[in-house]
């Protein structure tokens, strides 16, 4: 794309009167308007304007000075970025325990090209995923968790160190403090092993087997304060033979889909393809998934 393109986002409560005020003002600016996308989803409103800037009377500050201050009127998030400007590649940290289908399923996609960022650290409560690390070229760093404040200071300390954008929870079974969650608002996905609401906490499989479904799946979703209920991102199914499954081969159906469910959710992180308004995951126009 050429560098006279630009890129104009709105993301708010749907309204009257939106796409007219953003269009005339970027019509004042002398700025051409190539393509639009938009779409509304319970209530909310989510636009993305392809903007040719070639003729601009006014400098690309005070353009996106008096986008904001047209968000600040509505209600709303209005932003504009060059796009041809390169994207920094995201900052990744992952933390995890002992299982390691959802760190190896990550490093795949990664070497595949699949995932826009870098992993800079993989943080753990025991070593024994540190050669999967290793064999990607992530540093590994683990400290136990029998003292709970201890490991978290650890992760905390770490973390600062490397700043990233994205922490990925690669089946880390560990609640987190409140103050790490604080400190990366929307910031933590998590993949969790039930189709959420249902079945939140440890031992989903177990639940869904002792119960009789007949379908359960896995969950990534944001961290927040309350235990596996942020904002949903993706899901997936598997079926489940009532009678006829152990609860093993439950366990394999859906482990075998947390690792893609995990990594297809931070790809649409790390492509900016999403965000979250309203405690809910909204997936930009184009991004290539359907609400």
């Amino acid at each position: 794309m050429a560098a006279n393109r630009a890129v104009v986002s709105v993301v708010g409560r749907d309204q009257k009167g939106v796409v007219a005020r953003v269009s005339t003002y970027l019509a004042s600016c002398d700025v051409n308007i190539e393509d639009t996308e938009q779409h509304v989803m319970e209530g909310l409103f989510v636009m993305t304007m392809q903007v040719d800037v070639s003729d601009l009377s006014c400098n690309l500050d005070d353009l996106a000075v008096g986008l904001r201050q047209i968000g600040d009127e509505l209600g709303m998030d209005v932003s504009l970025r060059l796009a041809s400007r390169p994207t920094e590649p995201k900052r990744i940290a992952v933390l995890v325990t002992k299982e390691s289908h959802c760190l190896e399923q990550l490093v795949r996609d990664h070497a595949a090209g699949r995932i826009a960022g870098e992993f800079v650290i993989a943080l753990s409560n025991h070593p024994d995923l540190e050669p999967i690390a290793a064999g990607a070229g992530i540093p590994f760093a683990w400290h136990p968790s029998t003292d709970k404040q201890e490991h978290f200071d650890f992760l905390l300390k770490r973390l600062a160190e490397v700043n990233p954008d994205l922490i990925v929870l690669a089946r880390y079974m560990q609640v987190l403090p409140p103050q790490m969650v604080e400190l990366y608002p929307s910031r933590i996905i998590n993949i969790h092993p039930s189709l959420l609401p249902y079945h939140p906490g440890p031992n989903a499989y177990r639940q869904a087997w002792q119960e009789g479904v007949r379908v359960s799946g896995c969950t990534s979703h944001f961290v927040t304060e309350q235990l596996d209920a942020g904002p949903v991102i993706l899901q997936d199914v598997f079926q489940i033979k009532v009678g006829e499954d152990t609860l093993e081969q439950v366990k394999a159906r859906g482990q075998a889909l947390e690792g893609e469910v995990l990594s297809r959710a931070v790809q649409l992180f790390t492509n900016n393809q999403l965000l979250v308004k309203d405690k809910k995951v909204i997936f930009r126009p184009s991004s290539g998934v359907k609400p």
